[in-house]
C-alpha cells in the first residue's frame, strides 16, 4: 500500500464513523531525540491517527513563536534531516502503523537532494511531504518524485485564497487538503474564526478530498467544534507547549486524549 494509500484508508475509516482525523504535529528532535519518540508514541496511543512530522527549519515561515523555539532547541541539539529520518523508522519499527507527513521547507529538501529525500523518507516510513514555502506552480520535480514513490503531496489553502486557487491547488493535491484557518501564523488561540465553516464548504465546491483544519486549535472543544465541518483536525503550537518541562510527556498525553476525543465525537453528517 502507497503513502497515499495509507491516508486515504484513514479519512475513509473515519468518514464512515461519521467523525474527523485527530492529526497531531510534533517537532522532531524536541525537547529531545529520547523525549520525541516517547511524544509521538503517547499521541498515537492517545488516539492520533495521522502525524505532522516536524523537520526542524531555521526560518519557519508559516510558524509562529511557539514552533519556532521548538524547532530552534531541535536544531541547536544538532537534529539534522537525516536524524528526523533515523526516528521515523524507530517509531515504525516501535510497531507505530499510523500515517506520518512530513512537514518542512524547501531548502532543506533542496540541501539533501529532492530525489534523494523521497526515496530516503519512502524508505524510512513517511506516507506524505507538506512544504507550506513551495507552492504547486514550482514543485514538479518533488510532485514527480512523489508520484512514483506514491507519497502524498499537500498544499495549504487560507481564506483568503480565490476561487480560482482553490481549483488550482486541488488538482496538485494528493492525500488530504490543508486548511488554515486563519490568516497568519500558527498558534493556540482561545476563539475560532467566525467564517471557518464558510471556508470550509467554498473549498468543498472544488474537490472530493478530504478537508483537514489546522492552525489556532489548542481545545477538546474547539476540536470538536471543527470536527464538525471538516475531515481533519490538526493541532500543532498547544501540543509542544505542552511537551516542554519535566512533567512534558504526561501533559502532553493527557492533552492528547482530550483533543482526540473532541476530533472522534460523532456528529457530522458530511
Amino acid at each position: 500500500m502507497s503513502g497515499v494509500e495509507r491516508i486515504q484508508a484513514v479519512f475513509a475509516r473515519a468518514k464512515a464513523e461519521h467523525r474527523a482525523v485527530f492529526m497531531p504535529y510534533h517537532a522532531m528532535g524536541y525537547p529531545d531525540r529520547a523525549k520525541t519518540l516517547e511524544i509521538v508514541c503517547a499521541l498515537g496511543d492517545a488516539g492520533a491517527e495521522l502525524f505532522e512530522i516536524g523537520i526542524p527549519h531555521s526560518d519557519p515561515l508559516a510558524d509562529g513563536p511557539t514552533i519556532q523555539t521548538a524547532t530552534y532547541t531541535a536544531l541547536m541539539q544538532g537534529t539534522t534531516v537525516a536524524d528526523c529520518l533515523a526516528m521515523v523508522r524507530e517509531l515504525r519499527a516501535a510497531g507505530m502503523a499510523q500515517p506520518f507527513c512530513a512537514m518542512t521547507y524547501y531548502n532543506p529538501l533542496f540541501a539533501y537532494g529532492v530525489a534523494r529525500f523521497v526515496a530516503d523518507a519512502v524508505n524510512a516510513g513517511i506516507d506524505g511531504l507538506i512544504v507550506p514555502d513551495l507552492p504547486p506552480e514550482e514543485a514538479e520535480e518533488l510532485e514527480q518524485a512523489c508520484r512514483q514513490a506514491g507519497l502524498a503531496t499537500i498544499y495549504l489553502l487560507a481564506p483568503t485564497s480565490t476561487d480560482e486557487r482553490i481549483r488550482f491547488v486541488a488538482s496538485h493535491c494528493t492525500g488530504f487538503i490543508y486548511l488554515v484557518s486563519v490568516t497568519g501564523i500558527t498558534g493556540a488561540r482561545t476563539d475560532l474564526p467566525p467564517d471557518l465553516a464558510d471556508f470550509v464548504a467554498r473549498v468543498r465546491k472544488y474537490t472530493k478530498l478530504p478537508l483537514a483544519v489546522g492552525f489556532g486549535i489548542a481545545t477538546g472543544e474547539q476540536a470538536a467544534a471543527v470536527a464538525r465541518i471538516a475531515d481533519g483536525v490538526i493541532v500543532g503550537s498547544a501540543l509542544v507547549k505542552a511537551a516542554g518541562g519535566e512533567d512534558g510527556l504526561a501533559r502532553v498525553a493527557a492533552l492528547g486524549r482530550e483533543l482526540a476525543s473532541g476530533t472522534h465525537t460523532p456528529q457530522r453528517d458530511l
